[in-house]
Order: C-alpha cells, then structure tokens, then sequence
C-alpha cells in the first residue's frame, strides 16, 4: 500500500523534485535499512527517488508495533519534529531498494529560508502529518494520570499546548489500572509517562522536555541577537518578526507557549478570523510560524536573573545556564490570581481551574460549574463550557456584567439558558472532598450566602505581573515594567545620556531590554494589542542597535 495523495503528502512536480534534490545527497539503500529510529536527536529530511519507506510506530507495553504510512518514488518523510527539535518518535525502516536523497537539518533550514514554495508545501504537510499523529503514533508518548492532580493536569496540558502525539489515561480507568500493572508503578508514583519500554515516574513538564528533547541544551555563553522571555502572544510576535527579519533569535517559556491566551477557548475578536479561533490554535500557528523563521523555542526554561552589567544582557536559566543578548524582550505576561479561601491549593487540578479548554471541559462535563471574573476571558470561557453541556453560573463583584466585557458576548451569556449571571457576588467558601463539590456564594449588597452543587470553578480574576525574578528595571507600584515615555529623567538617570538617546517605545529603563504585553503597564490586555506590541518592539529593537531589517 502506498499513502494516498493528501494534505500530508502533497505531490510535487518534477521542477519542485529537482529542486528539492538539490539540497541533499543522493545514497543508495537496501531492504531493512533503518534511515531514523525512535530516540534520534536529529534526523533527515528523505525524498524518495526510488524504492519504498515505511514510518513504524515501535510496539509498545500494550499495544503493538503499528505501520503509520508507507511513501514511495516522489515523496518525501519528514514532520514537525524538524523544525522543533523534539527527539524522534517513529522508526523509518527501507522496504524496497532504492535511491533516496537525504537533506541534511543544515540544508533543510535553507529551504526554509531560500524557497518560500517549497517552505510552504513541507511545513503545510507536517502540520497536517502531526494532526494525523496525533491519532494514529498517539501511544509514542503515554501519559498515566489522575484527573483529580494538578500535576497530572499540568503534564497532560503542556502536551496538548506542544501538540506533542500523546496518550492520556485516567489512572482510575481500567485501561490506566492495567498499564500501571504491566509498568509495575503505584499511584504515588503519578504522573507517569511510558515512552517505549522506558517509564518514568512522577514526571513533570521539565523532565519530559528533557527526555524528548525540548528543553535549553546548548553551551552556556551562547550569544544570540535576540531573547524573548514569555511565549504568549506578546513574546511568540517578537519571535516571529526577529526571526523573519534575519535575528538569531531564542525563545524562552516557563511554562509552555500561549501563555494566558492559549487558555482561551474562543476568541471572535482577533483581525482576520470572523468565525473565531480557540487560543490554542493561534498560539499554536504562532509557534510554527516563529520554528520556519529560525527561532528555537524552548519550554518549559525558567529565567532567574538578567544581568545588564555586561557587554551584552546576560540571560541566567534556573540550571546557571547563560545566554548573552544583544537584546532582550521581556513577555513574562501575568500569573494567575487565586481567592484567599480554605482548602484552594487543595483543589487545584481537582476542580478549581484557571483555564478553559477541552482537557478541563471533559473533566467537568454535563455538570455545574461556576466561573469567576468579569473579561473577556470569563465570558468566553462560560459560553464555551455552557456549549458542552454544564450549567454555568458567572460570578462578578461588580455591579455591572458591561464595565469590562464587549458587547457581543455580554448579550450572547444573557441570552443563554444554560447560563446564570450573579452580579455583586463573590464565592465565599469550598467544599469537598478528594475533589471539589460545592461552594458557597455572597451576595455582596444583602449578605446573603447559599451553597451550590458544583464540579468546576474557573478562576479568571486577573493577575499579577510575572517579574519576580526581575530586578535593576523601574516599574510600577504594582510591579508592572515601565516603558519609553513612561520612564521620568530621575528614572533613567545618566544611563541613557551617555548614549545620546531617550528610551525607544517599549524600551526600559534598561537600554537594550524591552517590554511586551500584559507585564508592561498600560497594556490593553487584548490579544491583537499583544501581539502588535511584540513586533513593534522588535522594530526598537533593530533601531538600539543600528541595524535595519
């Protein structure tokens, strides 16, 4: 069997083969050859002038081994992985002899930035070979948790948000209970993940980027053009247009790109997109656009330190790990803000939720929920889960569902039956036990409180800026970075004068460091404004240094 013509496997003319052909080398192989294996760091682009491959997802502890696709004379293997470093997860195995030019990842990048045709077409296909993956080499990676953990809940989502190809299973299910057995693992050994024959236990998001190849692993003291701090919109925009515009360009994340965005279930406002679009998917698009430039995104990579005594901004990651900037935009966004209520971090994970998307809809699906919080992001996230089937009540201190939320969806929630709207309300007491059950709701003007049935809270009351780790850069009283115009002369003292400029827009009181987004004072804190602010920053960014796209 030979794949069919597809998204994933294009055909291409015989003038695109030529060209193609021109960035490897032609090798002979044999049946049996193995061109790539599960665990390669790095590997090949293929086009296959004549024989035959097969992509072998290798058995697993319960599953065996599975051909994924078969390519043939005039296609070509690959997939995501070329552009974002993760370690190999299929085997490519010679079925018929034949001639293969092989493309070197040196020579790949160099169709990505030499031929916007053929750029197109291979990054087109591995976007659609990775959707398919996602069904077909899911038990690459499984993934054993409780749905009930926030650590199980943290793990599953950095998968989803990386799109890596993945397997979830409920540590309480038959399947899940099975798989610990044949792993030999305890429940206090959770989350585990099983790749291949390996298991490793009590995994966090860190330790599997490790494993698979996603995490910083260069030397320190690398010197690169430009480092982004923040992978939500704010610092994948940055990327994207230092990259485009030919800087060397590092893209750092604690977490995992999207930032708060990527946590929004739908956003109908953003220029371009009249139907809407999940967070997730824009982030994601945001990511693979920024990999095809030539940014190298890592997460998840905590920053500790920004020293600005140096020649270039020195970088310190959380393992002393040192990167040196010519420059250096700061996108650290805002972390989540949590009520100073009993038992809160109990139920972290386990029924309190600061994010809405399909991971958090099916953990809570059919039954009440309550969200908190009057943006955007509130209002969106209650229509999204009132869609899948829970009853949701929106809970606002304010008077008024107007002052912050736009117009369409403040008449899309009042419309809504499955939607119950508590103004001047605030929820005042948890319960539950392993997971949440109920909570207890103040009406703030009579002081009246009920208790209500409920599976799912979803926390959207704002956040604090994430510069903690930041010191030596003027902000605000609530620790929101100054910028430009901002910025009084006591502020910037004789830094800037013995440089004969004033600070450029965006630009700190640090000459050379830049802020973005949600963690600058006065964002708008909208997505669209977000990311024009990333790619204007860049546009400062080349004015500090003289140099001009």
């Amino acid at each position: 069997m030979t794949t069919e013509p597809s998204a994933s496997n294009p055909v291409l003319t015989e003038e695109q083969l030529s060209r193609l052909r021109s960035y490897g080398r032609a090798v002979a192989v044999e049946v049996g050859d193995t061109l790539f294996r599960v665990g390669d760091r790095s590997y090949d682009l293929v086009l296959i002038d004549s024989g035959a491959i097969d992509i072998v997802r290798e058995a697993t502890r319960d599953s065996p081994e599975l051909i994924v696709a078969q390519h043939g004379p005039g296609r070509f293997v690959g997939e995501l992985n070329l552009l974002t470093g993760q370690t190999v997860f299929l085997t490519a195995r010679v079925t018929s002899a034949g001639v293969m030019h092989r493309i070197s990842p040196d020579s790949f990048r160099r169709i990505m930035n030499e031929d916007p045709e053929l750029s197109s077409i291979l990054l087109r296909s591995f976007q659609a070979r990775r959707t398919l993956l996602q069904g077909t080499a899911s038990r690459s990676i499984e993934i054993i948790g409780s749905p009930l953990s926030s650590a199980s809940l943290a793990l599953r989502t950095y998968a989803a948000r990386l799109e890596l190809a993945h397997h979830w299973f409920d540590a309480d299910g038959a399947a899940g209970i099975a798989l610990m057995q044949s792993a030999g693992v305890e429940a206090s050994e959770l989350p585990v993940v099983l790749l291949g024959t390996e298991v490793l236990t009590r995994v966090t998001p860190g330790h599997l980027a490790e494993r698979i190849g996603l995490s910083y692993s260069r030397p320190s003291g690398e010197q690169v053009d430009l480092t982004v701090i923040g992978a939500g919109p704010a610092g994948l925009a940055a990327a994207v247009y230092g990259a485009s515009e030919g800087l060397d360009t590092v893209l750092l994340d604690a977490t995992g790109p999207g930032g708060q965005a990527a946590a929004s279930s739908r956003i109908e406002n953003y220029l371009g997109f009249p139907n809407g679009l999940s967070g997730s998917e824009l982030t994601g698009l945001a990511s693979v656009q920024a990999l095809k430039f030539g940014a190298r995104i890592y997460s998840p990579c905590t920053v500790t330190t920004l020293d600005s005594r140096c020649e270039r901004l020195r970088v310190v990651l959380e393992d002393g790990t040192e990167i040196h900037s010519r420059a250096v935009v700061i996108a650290t966004g805002a972390q989540y803000r949590a009520l100073p209520l009993a038992r809160w971090s109990d139920f972290e994970g386990a029924g309190i939720y600061y994010a809405a998307t399909e991971i958090e809809a099916r953990a809570v699906a059919g039954q009440p929920v309550t969200v908190i919080g009057g943006a955007n992001s509130a209002g969106q996230a209650t229509l999204f889960l009132a869609e899948r089937g829970s009853p949701v009540c929106l809970v606002i201190r304010g008077a008024d569902i107007r002052s912050e939320m736009s117009s369409y969806l403040v008449d899309r929630l009042l419309a809504d039956p499955r939607v119950t709207v508590h103004t001047h309300t605030e929820v005042s007491a948890l319960d539950g036990g392993d997971s949440l059950e109920s909570i207890t709701l103040t009406n703030r003007a009579t002081g009246v409180s009920s208790a209500l049935p409920n599976t799912g809270l979803f926390c959207f009351i704002g956040a604090t800026p994430a510069t903690e780790w930041l010191t030596g850069v003027e902000s605000d009283e609530n620790g929101f970075l100054l910028t430009d115009t901002q910025l009084d002369a006591a502020a910037l003292g004789d830094t800037f004068a013995s440089l004969g400029r004033v600070p450029l827009p965006f630009e700190t009181s640090v000459p050379g460091l830049f802020a973005a987004g949600d963690v600058r004072h006065g964002s708008m804190k909208r997505v669209a404004a977000a990311v024009g602010e990333g790619a204007s920053a860049v546009a400062s960014v080349h004015r500090a240094s003289g140099v001009h796209p």
